[in-house]
């Protein structure tokens, strides 16, 4: 059997429940979804409801409709949106930084409880329903009687997209941007958009932005020195290419991913890197994170140790889940928080 490619095996080990949970195809539940939206429309729709739990703090800032571009088409959001259900990596915590409240939220890596990270902890006034990530639970969505579904940061699966915008006006990922290509800051603009609060998002971006200027400027260093960003699984090595949220990151502080890893770049967001081809780690900077294993099988792996960049003391493993959690997570909220745990790490490492 052919490996999984490290996309494939991150998301598996970043959300074991996944892999776990009986597969329900998007055709077969397309009915049982249209039967639920029935039963809830005979009940009154949210319009009818007093329940404001999901709308933004800004909410009468908002001008609609609203229209947001996606790789699916133009889709329009009628008015100011009170049940967010946010699906895609990292979408909810992009609506609570927006001020808004999402009443059901996918929980990608997976933290539990809220399903968010340390960096918006205490943001929900209350938890949402925690929905399921590759394959989420449409009659669960439904169910929460969604006035807006956000998803991102995602596969990008046409017929996932076709089931959830049954249920309700969906945001499915940018041009371009399937297999989760898609940054913070385009995530941001997006859903922003979507809940009628652009400026706010604007701010958020231009404060971030700033964020990741003032580091570049303090590590002159980072600029036009060579990275790899790579992961361990269960499954093998592999490393990050560019579009992705990990590689916009250290893009952003000056660094250039590994042209070695960029030539063999594909469709996914990663590439497999054999045992035999363990030299493709090599770069002024080597940072490996691993997922579902402990730490010790890269570090102690004689055939990781003997790549050059970690012979020559130029690597680092993220062995605090939490920074390795922030940096997958690429949110607004997320990022601010690995810039201030990342950086002084990739200082140590590199040569000045």
């Amino acid at each position: 059997m052919a490996p999984l490619s490290l996309g494939e095996a991150n998301l598996k080990d970043m959300n074991p429940s996944a892999s776990r949970r009986p597969r329900r195809t998007p055709v077969l539940m397309a009915g049982a979804v249209a039967a639920l939206l029935v039963g809830v429309s005979a009940c009154g729709t949210s319009d009818d409801s007093s329940d404001t739990s999901g709308s933004p703090s800004a909410a009468s800032e908002g001008a609609f409709p609203a229209k947001v571009a996606t790789k699916f088409g133009e889709v329009t959001v009628d008015k100011q949106p009170k049940r967010i259900v946010a699906l895609g990596w990292g979408d909810a915590e992009t609506v609570l930084a927006l001020g808004g409240q999402p009443v059901g939220a996918s929980d990608w890596l997976p933290f539990g409880g809220e399903g968010v990270g340390p960096w918006a902890k205490g943001m929900y006034d209350k938890a949402p329903e925690l929905i399921g990530t590759m394959e989420p639970e449409f009659e669960k969505i439904a169910s929460l009687q969604p006035d807006l579904i956000l998803d991102t940061k995602s596969s990008g699966d046409q017929t996932r997209y076709d089931t959830l915008k049954k249920i309700a006006p969906t945001v499915g990922v940018p041009k371009d941007g399937d297999q989760y290509k898609i940054s913070w800051e385009q995530q941001t603009t997006m859903i922003a958009a979507a809940m009628g609060v652009p400026e706010k998002g604007k701010e958020l971006i231009a404060e971030t932005e700033k964020k990741f200027e003032t580091a570049a400027k303090a590590h002159p260093e980072f600029k036009d020195a060579t990275i790899v960003l790579g992961s361990r699984t269960s499954e093998g090595y592999g490393a990050y290419v560019g579009g992705t949220g990990r590689v916009d990151f250290v893009e952003r502080l000056g660094f250039t991913n590994s042209p070695a890893v960029e030539a063999k770049a594909g469709e996914g967001f990663s590439v497999s890197i054999s045992k035999e081809n363990l030299e493709l780690l090599d770069a002024d900077l080597t940072v490996m994170t691993p997922i579902g294993i402990p730490a010790t099988d890269i570090s102690n792996d004689p055939l990781y140790e003997a790549v050059p960049s970690v012979k020559a003391g130029n690597s680092l493993i993220f062995d605090d889940q939490i920074i390795s959690q922030a940096f997958a997570t690429d949110s607004v909220l997320s990022v601010s928080y690995a810039l201030e745990k990342v950086v002084p790490l990739f200082a140590e490492k590199v040569k000045k």
